[in-house]
């Protein structure tokens, strides 16, 4: 086991080998904690108290026990400390209270800027990667109204809509927030390095559930479009065809329990498929 002379620092390290452990996801790390309290008491449990927590089991207890990759949660934690990342546990104050309130809520953030990941009023604005004009003037006009009812706007930084989305809530002034598919070493796609640096310094945040040394990957990408969802109050999509990154966003906001709107467009439209079909939908 660990030893290190600062408590704080100990129990962090337990939290992100925690998130390397092959079979404990999301689900399982939250039950795990609710009993147990705190990831190093989780390490430290007997192999018989962790078989009998709820949907842990024989498997995922020898997991545990048998982990021994201390050492990529040691550089992981030199990583955050050296570029100043903050980490939010599942249990910190600081953590997403909206994000709580789904089934999945993601163990560990990395959390670089000074947004507040609380905000009183937090909506998503997704859509396509290849805007029509009537798409991006239509962005512009809910971006606008959006950031005079002092709302933070929360999109996955990608191209398209998502990267219109923060432009425009920098040109208003109100907060944004990228959550990305990868770790906060890397910024797919790269032509947004100055759009992600410009949110930083006007106190927005990037934030994603991956570690260091994790590109994106496509199974990345639902799971980044999960925190998305969990995170608003409310999703807008503007445009999108009937399948994609932005339909899934829409399910999983749905699926938590969230406002979704969809921006209609004509009949005819490729690009305005799948708001007509969320619309007919409710």
């Amino acid at each position: 086991m660990l030893a290190f002379p600062n408590m704080e620092t100990d129990e962090l390290c337990y939290r992100i080998a925690l998130t390397k452990v092959p079979g404990i996801g999301c689900v399982q790390a939250r039950l795990l904690l609710e009993k147990f309290g705190n990831a190093k008491a989780i390490f430290e449990a007997r192999r018989s108290h962790l078989e009998h927590t709820e949907g842990i089991g024989s498997k995922r207890a020898a997991q545990i026990k048998k982990f021994t990759d201390f050492t990529a949660a040691e550089k992981e934690l030199a990583f955050i400390h050296r570029y100043k990342i903050k980490p939010l546990f599942l249990t910190d104050s600081g953590y997403p209270q909206r994000l709580l309130s789904c089934y999945d809520p993601p163990t560990l953030l990395y959390v670089k800027g000074s947004i507040n990941l609380n905000a009183p009023k937090i909506v998503a604005v997704v859509g396509t990667r290849t805007p029509s004009e009537q798409g991006g003037r239509v962005a512009e006009m809910l971006i606008q109204g959006l950031a005079a009812a002092e709302v933070t706007i929360v999109s996955g930084l990608a191209r398209g809509i998502d990267a219109a989305a923060h432009r425009l809530a920098l040109k208003y002034q109100t907060p944004t927030l990228g959550v990305l598919a990868h770790g906060l070493d890397y910024l797919y796609p790269h032509e947004h390095r100055s759009l992600a640096k410009q949110m930083l310094e006007q106190g927005g945040g990037l934030l994603t559930e991956f570690p260091s040394q994790h590109k994106p990957d496509k199974h990345h990408f639902p799971n980044r479009n999960r925190i998305v969802a969990g995170l608003s109050d409310a999703l807008i999509v503007i445009e999108s065809g009937c399948k994609g990154g932005s339909m899934l966003t829409a399910a999983l906001a749905n699926g938590y329990h969230k406002e979704v709107f969809a921006v209609p467009g004509r009949i005819s439209d490729p690009k305005s498929a799948g708001c007509l079909l969320l619309i007919q939908q409710h």
